[in-house]
């Protein structure tokens, strides 16, 4: 299947797309998992955003932060992938392109996420490392891992 991939700070992202990658962050993290939090957190506006289009719908989709906006060093967060392409290995792809563009624009200050702690092994083989004891974040279990820089 063939992904267009986007990069864009949030004053570039037309309405269009503002509106679908919040669909499928809603409809994912809220509906489907059941998170209850302000999915509007002002940190879109400070933002590089990364996804994929297939027939104008989202279906991966990363948010990509500076550092000193949820961490001491650059972020990745609200990684997702449309329940319809999910284990296809797109994921993996999205991560890649996160990490490639963190290290390009921040080089040498490493990456944080707070991953869902099921998922440690598969940000394992991305070459992150476990840095905090399980915490739930809106009722379910994560963890913090870092990617320290090359």
């Amino acid at each position: 299947m063939n992904f267009n991939w986007h990069v864009k700070e949030f004053d570039q992202l037309s309405a269009k797309e503002l509106y679908s990658i919040l669909k499928l962050r809603i409809n994912v993290f809220m509906l489907e998992q059941n998170c209850l939090y302000p999915e509007c957190d002002d940190k879109d506006l400070k933002a590089t955003h990364l996804f994929s289009i297939i027939n104008d719908q989202v279906v991966a989709y990363a948010r990509l932060l500076p550092a000193m906006v949820s961490y001491a060093e650059p972020s990745i967060g609200r990684v997702v992938t449309h329940p319809d392409h999910r284990s296809t290995g797109l994921g993996k792809v999205l991560m890649n392109k996160s990490i490639l563009h963190l290290e390009e624009k921040f080089p040498k200050e490493g990456i944080r996420i707070s991953a869902q702690a099921h998922l440690q092994k598969f940000y394992e083989s991305l070459l992150f490392k476990k840095v905090s004891e399980v915490y739930l974040e809106d009722n379910i279990p994560h963890i913090e891992m870092l990617k320290a820089d090359q």
